[in-house]
């Protein structure tokens, strides 16, 4: 339990003493909310200067939990840093803790607070969806679902998807060609041939039949594989006896291909249904969730998850709340006592797994789909899984110490993020050997030792720096070289058409994708590259004297001297310095490895060893912004040829989307001529999206 808390007391301990008057009065201000707060369950935000969310929290009792903030002097940890950073603080008193988990969680996603444990996942898990119709296609899904068809999942692959729909094709003969296909049918297609699909699209399977197969296929999917054989043997007794063999056999035939997948699943196969087997791995400052699915008895395979904001983070129970009821989100709880004071080590992971854990189950299931069956490989919070089966509207079952194949699936799962882990801290400590040989051959003036000092003292003493700047990366305490900015640039177009530039950012030791631009050129003399990065470098540079831009510490340039020129005139007009511009120039034969780098400084050419670790950091970002200039380009190009631009005026249709659809269906008017569900089943375009689209290109 924490002491009562002492305004007075707790003023004397204040982090940061020797602040000026305007935070002294913040401080006491913030003490005083915090002594008037009430103990009832709830939810607390902290904002810094700028307004930014650094944390969002909940708590059984907010008086006592947001009090454990205040009360101590942290230092120089990362809660010390946190808190030096508060100015103001929200919070929003609830009913029960359930309701608290509910509104954090819808918070964290919103603010994506920079102090919490967060899992960013891109890519929506994907379902095999049967459509409805009177003769109802089977297809792979991935986005927002609806209650006009049924869907099957989530599955943790596409793999898993397209290898299901492959099973019950031979088993069930159910359609997968696209309604307009379908419709234009006049002779039956090559899967009919092969035996993978019925015939509906020329009447060659009757409408009760095939309702009775997708009836099967449902009900393989839901988990009841045997009470589908039963219900094909008795079928194939039925026309046994009235003397239809030649239906009797395909009854036959639908067993015997039943049986054979049965068998072929009878390791992974047990009376669960739908299960997911999560495991928690942390080692080395990072930690790993593996996500194992089985759905509809079957082991689907497993998805490896990467919280960010877990480095230097040091998480065990604290005393403002109860054993065992930890906060979901709470990697900066504060301690009840130091590290040392523990019985030893393993306790100290033990608790960070589990509070990275509960952070998953509460972004991953509130406000989505969750199994009835939860296997953990570590106990949490009884609140939070209150607040599932509530949110859900049935039971959930949890077990962290399971039996027989369930045992084994929680085993392979452990494995699973134990590899995932020692893989990711693998090339991660490849990418820091990189940054710093690259940094090295370069002898890039960075002042290292400086460095490090400066970022050990901005964890005790942060400053809010430039508004525009990027978050220094949460490892940067220990890395001086985290902070590493490199900016690569290149030009792509066909013959002259539709010239586009890509800057891709390399920091942290990693590419950073949110950080991406493409600028497209337009005023210049069709395939005059030079003219296109001189546009390029002015439009990206020229508000960096104002600050209103981050000059990187290394600017990448995909070309030789032409193009280092240049770029050496831009920056010599904009008062950049020129250090910091290399050229990747081409080499012999323009291949792989031979690479030469040119500056803009006057240093003589630089070729390094093909097996060298700096020009294997230095190709890896070049190809990378390559690679985003090509598929702008094209994106651009199938605009302009297509007529692209009566998609970009629908809202929420941008480059990607509509490039997902151009090639989907061939071009604008392909997409017109594409029913709303033909338009929904693209990647990234859910339901009333595809509405939007059909009622806008008619």
């Amino acid at each position: 339990m924490s002491e009562p808390f002492d305004v007075q007391n707790a003023s004397k301990e204040r982090p940061n003493q020797g602040a000026d008057a305007e935070r002294e009065q913040i401080w006491a201000r913030l003490l005083q909310e915090v002594s008037t707060l009430p103990a009832l369950p709830g939810v607390y935000r902290y904002f810094d200067a700028k307004g930014d969310v650094l944390y969002v929290g909940k708590a059984r009792d907010l008086k006592r939990r947001v009090s454990s903030y205040f009360h101590k002097n942290h230092g120089g940890t990362r809660i010390g840093h946190m808190v030096s950073k508060i100015v103001r603080m929200e919070t929003t008193v609830v009913r029960s803790e359930a309701e608290a988990l509910l509104l954090e969680n819808n918070l964290i996603k919103t603010l994506n607070p920079r102090f919490n444990i967060l899992f960013r996942d891109d890519k929506s898990y994907p379902y095999l969806k049967i459509a409805s119709h009177a003769f109802p296609r089977m297809s792979y899904y991935r986005g927002a679902v609806d209650r006009k068809h049924r869907y099957f999942g989530p599955f943790p692959n596409a793999w898993a998807v397209k290898e299901t729909i492959q099973l019950l094709q031979k088993v069930f003969q159910i359609r997968t060609c696209e309604d307009s296909v379908y419709n234009h049918r006049t002779r039956p297609c090559l899967l009919f041939q092969i035996k993978r699909c019925s015939g509906p699209c020329v009447g060659l399977v009757s409408d009760e039949d095939y309702r009775n197969s997708v009836a099967q296929a449902e009900r393989f999917l839901l988990g009841e594989p045997e009470a589908v054989m039963a219900d094909l043997q008795r079928r194939m007794m039925d026309h046994a006896e009235r003397m239809e063999y030649e239906k009797a056999a395909e009854f036959r035939n639908q067993i015997q291909a039943l049986s054979t997948v049965l068998h072929q699943q009878s390791v992974d196969t047990v009376m669960d249904k739908d299960v997911d087997v999560l495991a928690v791995k942390v080692q080395g400052g990072r930690a790993c969730v593996n996500l194992a699915m089985v759905r509809g008895g079957r082991h689907l395979g497993d998805r490896a998850h990467f919280p960010v904001h877990v480095q230097d983070h040091v998480l065990v129970p604290d005393e403002a709340e109860e054993p065992g009821g930890g906060e979901s989100q709470g990697e900066l709880s504060v301690p009840a006592a130091d590290a040392a004071d523990l019985r030893d080590a393993e306790a100290l992971v033990q608790a960070t797994e589990v509070r990275v854990l509960e952070a998953f189950l509460t972004q991953h299931y509130l406000g989505g789909a969750v199994p009835s069956l939860l296997i953990l490989s570590h106990p949490v919070n009884p609140a939070l899984i209150e607040a599932l089966s509530e949110q859900g509207g049935r039971k959930i079952t949890v077990v962290h110490q399971p039996r027989e194949q369930r045992r084994a699936w929680l085993e392979m799962a452990i494995k699973g993020a134990e590899l995932s882990l020692a893989r990711l801290l693998s090339e991660e400590g490849s990418q820091q050997a990189r940054t710093r040989a690259l940094v090295e051959a370069l002898n890039l003036d960075l002042d290292l030792d400086a460095r490090e000092a400066g970022l050990d003292a901005s964890a005790e003493t942060p400053e809010e720096g430039d508004a525009a700047a990027p978050a220094t990366p949460a490892n940067a305490v220990h890395d001086p070289l985290a902070g590493l900015r490199i900016e690569c640039f290149d030009i792509s177009h066909t013959a002259g058409e539709s010239t586009q530039a890509s800057c891709v950012v390399y920091e942290g030791h990693k590419m950073q994708p949110s950080q991406y631009r493409r600028y497209n050129i337009s005023g210049i003399t069709p395939g005059d590259d030079y003219a296109a990065m001189k546009q390029t470098l002015e439009r990206r540079y020229s508000a960096a004297g104002t600050k209103a831009a981050r000059v990187p510490d290394l600017v990448l340039i995909d070309g030789g001297k032409g193009q280092v020129a240049m770029a050496r005139d831009v920056f010599q007009t904009l008062g950049l310095p020129l250090s910091i511009i290399v050229g990747v120039e081409k080499g012999e034969g323009r291949k792989v490895g031979l690479e030469e780098l040119v500056f803009a400084d006057g240093r003589p050419k630089l070729a390094l060893s093909p097996s060298s670790a700096a020009l294997m950091l230095v190709a890896q970002i070049r190809d990378e912004a390559h690679r985003f200039a090509i598929t702008g380009m094209r994106a651009r190009r199938a605009s302009v040829r297509t007529g692209g631009s009566r998609l970009e005026d629908i809202a929420g249709v941008g480059p990607k989307r509509r490039a997902k659809l151009l090639q989907r269906f061939g071009g604008v008017k392909g997409v017109a001529a594409a029913s709303v569900e033909e338009l929904a089943s693209v990647e990234g375009i859910s339901h009333d999206l595809a509405e939007e689209i059909y009622k806008a290109l008619r």
